[in-house]
């Protein structure tokens, strides 16, 4: 079996919304991933950390699998026409639609969230609503081939999902075990339930001005999408 299988990396990405499916998914047999961009040229994600891609939008293979990672760079992306072809031309041939953390947001602007169940991250989880798409607050959410992960960490969960569904529940297991993915956090404060109230209002406010830009932009797409 052959699997090609791509991600969509952009400046400001949040790499482990691409590296850490990456490393799950490559464990398939007979994978092949494509990092696809504008370019070639390195780009450097939200942490800092530099990226190569791979392959150009233009040349990019016929994906069986296409993801869209999140991060602040899914902005301008919600409005970049030349992307928002490009996934929609690849999302019209892959058995997989997918997305992690607010990668989702780009599947909407492109018209793909119409009647779907999806989820995001949590603070951007309501703005799904904006593309005709139920939102789910979870960390994978599965209708038809749309598949969708929560934020960031959830990528892991996501991708072990995807290989069971192509490979089967043992190769997933494995793959988990391989990685030794057996979370215990010292604290219980992954999400805004186990954050508790205060902690998650000081990070709404310190992350209001990128929210509310994707806000704009997210509106943006959806006006000219006629879903909102």
């Amino acid at each position: 079996m052959t699997l090609q299988i791509g991600f969509l990396v952009f400046p400001d990405i949040t790499q482990l919304d691409m590296t850490g499916p990456h490393e799950v998914l490559a464990r398939l047999p007979g994978a092949t991933i494509h990092l696809a961009w504008k370019s070639l040229e390195p780009i450097t994600a939200q942490s800092g950390l530099r990226l190569i891609p791979t392959v150009t939008l233009q040349d990019c293979p016929q994906l069986d699998l296409i993801c869209v990672p999140g991060g602040p760079g899914v902005n301008p992306l919600m409005n970049d026409e030349p992307v928002l072809e490009f996934v929609r031309r690849q999302a019209a041939g892959a058995r997989y639609i997918t997305s992690v953390c607010t990668g989702a947001l780009v599947l909407g602007a492109a018209g793909l969230l119409r009647g779907k169940r999806a989820t995001t991250h949590w603070m951007s989880l309501e703005m799904l609503s904006l593309f005709g798409a139920t939102p789910v607050k979870a960390r994978t959410v599965v209708d038809g081939n749309l598949i969708t992960g929560g934020g960031v960490t959830a990528g892991i969960d996501f991708a072990l999902r995807i290989l069971a569904e192509i490979a089967g529940e043992n190769a997933a297991k494995g793959a988990q075990l391989g990685i030794e993915y057996d979370p215990m956090p010292p604290f219980h404060a992954g999400s805004p339930d186990g954050a508790g109230p205060a902690i998650t209002d000081a990070l709404r406010t310190a992350s209001s001005a990128g929210q509310a830009q994707r806000l704009a932009a997210a509106r943006q797409a959806a006006a000219r999408l006629g879903t909102a």
